[in-house]
């Protein structure tokens, strides 16, 4: 599979003609790869792109795989962040969830990140969990103060339909958490954060020092990416794509040359939509430039963007649109009601 994905690597050089700010190993679990399976990763991405000085090179790991020895592998191979699934700081949570770590495990490999020379670490949380009380949540978020990161990334648990979590709620065996408490959740998480010194500069993302993800950040601005690999996606600016799911045929169409991904265009609707979807949920909001470019708001697109003024929503000045803390919470629907449909 490695040499299949360099090979893709290779295959798409000419695609990316910017300084590449960021490299993100994730997907999967790319923390059992070998330091030769990274190094040659590493090595082929530099060797082929302009990396540039300051980029941040992620991986994701959790906390089960990683021993003093592993995370410092990571290092030597050219790894500078790491971005830990923490997930909870509650034990039965994580036994519910299938996670293979424990709360001790949480402390551990935060500490081994640091121990190896990691000071870029990102932590992920989900709130809103079905039994989650209020305290305990306020608990999660006290030790990730304490562990001192650099960046949190929290997430509510969603319900997705065909899950068995949707199952079992559907025949009563899990009750989901009400919808206010996960409200509170989530205004604990933005408060609790702030006043220990982290900036929320996206709807689940928090930083100190202005370490935001830069892999992250490319996607809500509409940035250029090449993804590679299984179920990797892609964006131009102005088309996405995504390579096949299926591991052995991503292995045999890689040996083959023949394709093994999918194009979807975007007409100037999509391109609109996008800009709403992604903006509306970061500090950065959405520059009046860009609207301007794609045309304009239409009476009715500002009409409504009074009403959310009013309503303490959004907030304007000369050069942007965005959302106020409040109107974070409903940032999804916020951009839907912006979109455009394509005829």
């Amino acid at each position: 599979m490695v040499l299949c994905i360099g090979k893709e690597l290779i295959s798409r050089k000419n695609e990316l003609k910017a300084g590449v700010e960021s490299v993100y190993f994730g997907g999967g679990t790319p923390s059992i790869l070998t330091k030769k399976e990274l190094s040659f990763l590493i090595s082929s991405i530099r060797s082929h792109y302009n990396v540039l000085p300051d980029a941040e090179i992620t991986l994701e790991a959790n906390p089960e795989n990683m021993s003093y020895s592993a995370v410092s592998s990571w290092k030597e191979a050219g790894v500078n962040r790491l971005s830990i699934g923490l997930q909870s700081f509650k034990e039965s949570d994580l036994t519910w969830m299938n996670r293979g770590h424990t709360v001790q495990d949480n402390l551990s490999a935060v500490s081994l990140a640091k121990k190896a020379g990691f000071n870029n670490i990102s932590v992920d949380l989900i709130y809103g969990v079905p039994g989650l009380s209020l305290k305990e949540w306020q608990f999660s978020l006290k030790k990730v103060v304490q562990l001192g990161v650099a960046h949190v990334s929290a997430y509510c648990l969603t319900v997705e339909d065909k899950t068995k979590l949707k199952y079992d709620i559907d025949k009563g065996r899990v009750v989901s958490l009400p919808e206010k408490n996960q409200v509170d959740h989530y205004t604990t998480l933005v408060s609790y954060l702030k006043k220990n010194g982290y900036e929320q500069y996206e709807v689940s993302n928090f930083a100190k020092d202005k370490a935001y993800s830069k892999h992250n950040s490319s996607y809500w601005k509409d940035g250029k990416y090449i993804g590679v690999g299984p179920s990797a996606h892609s964006f131009d600016g102005t088309s996405r794509r995504w390579n096949i799911s299926n591991n052995p045929l991503y292995l045999k169409h890689i040996e083959n040359k023949s394709s093994y991904y999918s194009i979807e265009h975007l007409d100037k609707n999509a391109i609109w939509n996008e800009l709403f979807l992604t903006g509306f949920r970061t500090m950065w909001g959405i520059e009046k430039k860009q609207i301007k470019a794609l045309g304009g708001l239409m009476l009715n697109e500002e009409k409504e963007i009074l009403k959310l003024k009013k309503q303490g929503l959004v907030l304007e000045n000369k050069q942007r649109l965005t959302l106020s803390t409040k109107g974070f919470l409903f940032a999804d629907a916020i951009s839907a009601s912006f979109f455009r449909v394509s005829t």
